[in-house]
């Protein structure tokens, strides 16, 4: 294994790039859209609950049938990226939903009463009050919407797509246990780093938390 290693570090770094790219683009619009989602559903409970059903079903759908259900729907190559980064998207929308609820609920209600209280309006009070204070929560469940999206990577490499999941299928179908070993580990350190820049994010955007 450290003999192919020595050999093939361009590829391993290479494949981490395209890994980390097409994992966290996806993390990135799942966000963004999660975050109105979530807002909207702290709204009503009706609203809540309906939110958490659609989205608990729609995470329990294997990400293979959705990787090849995206071509036939947006009419896209099958081996064009966005076939992966679509459902990766939507798996994170279903993840943060429930997290930017439930970040959003831990902001103490004093805190919402006094900046209600100084004149912010609704929209105001949450991208300078609300947000900013469930950041401690948005991360972590941000870390592992982040995680589970770098895990599921690899499986795009059974259509041609994945990254370091490349090395898993030429591995398997060379029957070289070292390539496999090398995607393994280069995917568990990619998901180690991911979640420690987050949670350095965490610290950086929430100083008080410090004090």
């Amino acid at each position: 294994m450290t003999a192919w290693l020595n050999a093939h570090w361009g590829l391993v770094f290479r494949l981490s790039g395209e890994h980390l790219y097409l994992a966290l683009i996806p993390v990135l619009i799942g966000l963004v859209i999660a975050i109105p989602l979530g807002w909207v559903a702290t709204q009503s409970r009706f609203l809540r609950a309906t939110f958490f059903y659609v989205f608990g079903f729609i995470y329990s759908i294997p990400s293979l049938a959705l990787i090849i259900v995206v071509p036939v729907v947006l009419g896209t190559r099958i081996l064009d990226p966005i076939n992966l980064m679509v459902p990766l998207a939507v798996y994170t929308v279903a993840l943060m939903v429930r997290s930017v609820v439930d970040a959003l609920e831990s902001v103490p209600w004093h805190v919402r009463a006094a900046a209600t209280a100084m004149g912010f309006r609704p929209l105001r009070r949450f991208f300078a009050v609300d947000l900013p204070m469930s950041v401690p929560v948005l991360i972590a469940g941000l870390r592992v919407a982040a995680v589970s999206s770098i895990s599921l990577v690899s499986v795009g490499a059974l259509i041609g797509l994945g990254g370091l999941g490349d090395l898993f299928t030429e591995g398997a179908q060379e029957s070289f246990i070292g390539e496999l070993v090398v995607g393994v580990i280069a995917s568990l350190v990619l998901a180690l780093i991911t979640d420690i820049v987050l949670v350095l994010i965490g610290r950086l955007a929430t100083p008080w938390t410090r004090v």
